[in-house]
């Protein structure tokens, strides 16, 4: 059984995902994917780099995601173009990942199921949810990025009804960390009746 897990930035997604790791279950991050096949020598890095030229290089010849970030959440046509590089590396990546998972379910955790339609690749999608006032708080604290920059990748996903209009589960994300570990262990439980009925 593959679980989407999605979220807006912010939500709490990685937290949540840390605690269904605590619990041996093997989670693979779309991000983590998403940097991985850009690094440097890469396929993806070159085509990365044809496209965008090398002032997306830092002092190492990495590629500065810091800076791309800001040029693509600026421009549209920008943006798609690096999906369009980077988003079937990371598709194939992931399969490679999905068939080494050893847990009884795995997840996937993947901040745009909504935006690229892709509800379907899922037996189940869990949405962690919170207010969009907390969005700004969290990630703006953890980013290092200004509030402007936040709301500019908050508005350029989808609303807060969209994404859980695609929900079969959902974790409310609004207290603390420990309400949100007591939440995913509630979750894990009914996963593990659920795989065990199927």
């Amino acid at each position: 059984m593959i679980i989407g897990l999605t979220g807006g930035i912010g939500s709490g997604k990685s937290a949540a995902a840390k605690f269904f790791e605590i619990l041996k279950i093997n989670v693979i991050d779309a991000d983590q994917l998403a940097k991985e096949v850009i690094a440097k020598g890469t396929p993806g890095y070159l085509s990365a780099v044809e496209a965008f030229t090398v002032d997306i290089l830092d002092k190492s010849g990495e590629i500065d995601r810091a800076l791309l970030r800001t040029l693509v959440f600026n421009n549209p046509d920008q943006k798609k173009i690096l999906e369009s590089i980077t988003h079937p590396l990371v598709q194939q990546l992931m399969l490679k990942k999905i068939s080494l998972s050893t847990s009884l379910y795995k997840i996937i955790m993947v901040p745009l199921i909504y935006e690229t339609n892709t509800k379907d690749l899922y037996d189940r999608v869990l949405v962690i949810d919170c207010d969009q006032s907390l969005q700004l708080k969290r990630a703006t604290a953890r980013d290092n990025n200004s509030n402007i920059l936040i709301q500019k990748i908050i508005d350029s996903q989808c609303s807060r009804e969209e994404r859980l209009s695609i929900a079969n589960d959902i974790i409310p994300n609004n207290d603390t960390l420990k309400d949100l570990q007591t939440r995913v262990n509630q979750l894990h439980n009914f996963y593990l009746g659920y795989y065990k009925n199927e």
